[in-house]
């Protein structure tokens, strides 16, 4: 049964009610428009639609069908209901008769749908927030476990300058963080209450939107009611923050495919989330991280698929915003899963200390710390690069690292180079010279760890 039938001579084709029908998609908001609609039965016992004792029999029918749907979500999926507001409706009017039919006084589809959907997003922000959280935490604890632990930095995926393994933790620290932030931009925005904006120009009916808007649980209640039906900027908020956030697990993920190679060897990974190969059986592959990788491309698609539906949409709601659901709920499924997953990784990691170290002492990821020394010594910049980069040509042609070079040969490119040179190039000591905010010095690192600590542990 639709809720549209009245006006229509013949019954609609099968194969368009197949084609037209969303209830396998947006039975997801059916919590939602249950809550929505006992508000709604509320605000018209106020006009005096409803009298307190039908908005009663209202309300507590809606509430058993709301433990229905909590034991079976997926209760609604064998009936012939175009969407699940249509089955919310049928089942109310099976329970009760025709009071059912009162309690779609004054409103529509239309603001009904994005109401339902802005309270599901509202509730995934918050659970989105704590999964981010969760793995901001694991990313604490694990740089605050390898503090001492030395490997490359890269640029261009060349061996740069040193770092401690808890730098690159902070660094994905950070970036979760402006995750975190995007979502609560994001949920600030949602929260305002599109319900009693009708199907486009509001409602006949004298309600009290700001009561309304109290009783759901918003901050407000929206201003226009054209807009309030047809927008779904919040969708959009989301499923940007989803990409960028995928497109930093993506990267978080390449970084430790690379650093879980045979080339690199700086980590390995539990058996417990890695995959073997049917045919090698010395292979341990790092599915997991690859797939959060992929994934990435999955969560794109659904924000350039949205943004391309609504990008022609005149005002206010037209039937393409049906498709503004499924990409939505799937990308977010993808992003909690891969968040999840980053943490169970890093839980389970080992660090290859002496390996890291090793790779960090090759490469001449030193050389800036020679053109600096230089520079101490009396030597303009620009000179001092060219002359590093002249003794980093000499020690490749001997295969040794600039601190295995004898002093005869520093001082061949420049007289001002002296025995106190080995020492500026130890790792320990160029590591502790980074000491200004941001940096790799211990110092830093354990403010930083200490001030993460506070938010995310409550400690002192």
């Amino acid at each position: 049964m639709a809720l549209w039938g009245g006006r229509f001579s013949k019954k609609p084709n099968d194969f368009f009610c197949t084609f037209n029908n969303s209830l396998d998609v947006d039975y997801k908001l059916a919590k939602y428009d249950i809550l929505s609609s006992i508000a709604w039965s509320r605000t018209l016992t106020s006009i005096n639609i409803l009298t307190k004792l039908e908005q009663k029999k209202i309300e507590e029918a809606l509430l058993v069908l709301l433990n229905k749907v909590k034991k079976n979500p997926k209760i609604m999926l064998n009936s012939n209901a175009e969407d699940i507001h249509t089955w919310i409706e049928q089942q109310l009017i099976t329970m009760i008769g025709s009071l059912g039919k009162k309690l779609h006084t004054g409103r529509s589809r239309n603001d009904q749908v994005t109401t339902d959907l802005k309270l599901w997003c509202k509730y995934k922000v918050n659970k989105l927030m704590q999964e981010i959280k969760n793995l901001q935490k694991t990313l604490i604890i694990t740089a605050e476990l390898n503090i001492d632990i030395i490997l490359p930095g890269y640029t261009h995926l060349q061996r740069a300058q040193p770092i401690v393994f808890s730098h690159w933790c902070l660094a994905y620290l950070e970036m979760f963080k402006r995750d975190n932030i995007r979502l609560k931009d994001s949920f600030k925005r949602m929260n305002l209450n599109p319900l009693g904006s009708g199907a486009l120009s509001g409602t006949a009916w004298n309600i009290d939107r700001k009561s309304l808007s109290v009783d759901m649980g918003f901050s407000s209640e929206t201003k226009n009611s054209l807009d309030s039906v047809s927008d779904r900027d919040y969708v959009l908020d989301l499923l940007s923050a989803s990409a960028i956030s995928m497109m930093h697990l993506s990267r978080f993920s390449e970084d430790l495919i690379f650093f879980n190679s045979g080339e690199a060897n700086f980590i390995q990974l539990s058996d417990e989330i890695t995959s073997g190969s049917s045919l090698m059986p010395q292979k341990k592959n790092p599915d997991c991280l690859e797939l959060i990788r992929a994934k990435s491309g999955r969560v794109y698609g659904s924000l350039i698929n949205t943004l391309v539906v609504f990008k022609g949409l005149p005002l206010s709601y037209n039937k393409d915003m049906q498709e503004d659901k499924e990409g939505l709920f799937d990308s977010l499924k993808t992003w909690s899963n891969c968040l999840k997953m980053a943490s169970l990784v890093l839980k389970n990691m080992q660090i290859n200390k002496k390996i890291c170290r090793q790779a960090a002492e090759q490469g001449y990821s030193n050389a800036t710390e020679l053109a600096d020394y230089l520079v101490k010594k009396g030597i303009e910049f620009r000179s001092a690069h060219n002359i590093v980069g002249n003794i980093v040509l000499e020690a490749i042609k001997k295969n040794k690292n600039l601190d295995q070079l004898d002093l005869l040969t520093f001082k061949k490119y420049s007289h001002v180079i002296d025995q106190d040179v080995y020492n500026h190039l130890k790792l320990e000591n160029i590591l502790e010279k980074r000491s200004s905010t941001g940096g790799i010095c211990k110092r830093q690192i354990l403010f930083a760890i200490k001030e993460a600590k506070k938010k995310f542990f409550n400690t002192k």
